[in-house]
């Protein structure tokens, strides 16, 4: 199970993705992490790029796409059959973290993410201080705080 230890681990990581991010505006992980100055590159194979708040963010295909994957800790915001390709693929690349928010994740999600080595930090699930359990959105600013990666909100 998560825990804010967990969460703030996810927050030490000095780059950030999006899986899932889009220019739906009721889709605002991604918005969250720019608000919170936080260098965030968003995933989405169906568009070269995404649209918040008026700005364009170049998008990649993948996480194979990220500049620095290693020292990306990765936002999924998608199906959980999706969720599994992502975290295949975030596994063999080197990921260190990912955040499955609510939705995101099933039993076979669960497996593969906490499989024993897979990640160095994995939040999901019941806790934090939503109703649907861990949720950036909610918890994000407080694990960043806790990690003293919290920066002024712009």
């Amino acid at each position: 199970m998560a825990t804010e230890t967990t969460a703030r681990k996810f927050f030490t990581s000095p780059f950030f993705a999006v899986v899932g991010a889009s220019s739906n505006p009721a889709k605002f992980v991604h918005a969250w992490y720019l608000d919170h100055g936080l260098n965030v590159t968003p995933v989405n194979p169906g568009s070269s790029s995404v649209s918040v708040g008026g700005q364009d963010y170049a998008t990649v295909p993948n996480l194979s796409g990220l500049p620095n994957p290693k020292q990306t800790s990765v936002s999924i915001i998608t199906a959980p059959p999706v969720t599994v390709k992502v975290l295949e693929e975030a596994k063999k690349i080197g990921i260190p973290g990912v955040w499955l928010q609510p939705g995101t994740f099933d039993d076979a999600v669960l497996k593969l993410a906490l499989e024993k080595g897979a990640f160095e930090s994995v939040v999901y699930g019941d806790g934090g201080r939503g109703h649907d359990g861990w949720c950036v959105l909610v918890d994000g600013e407080r694990a960043m705080k806790d990690a003293g990666s919290l920066v002024p909100v712009r």
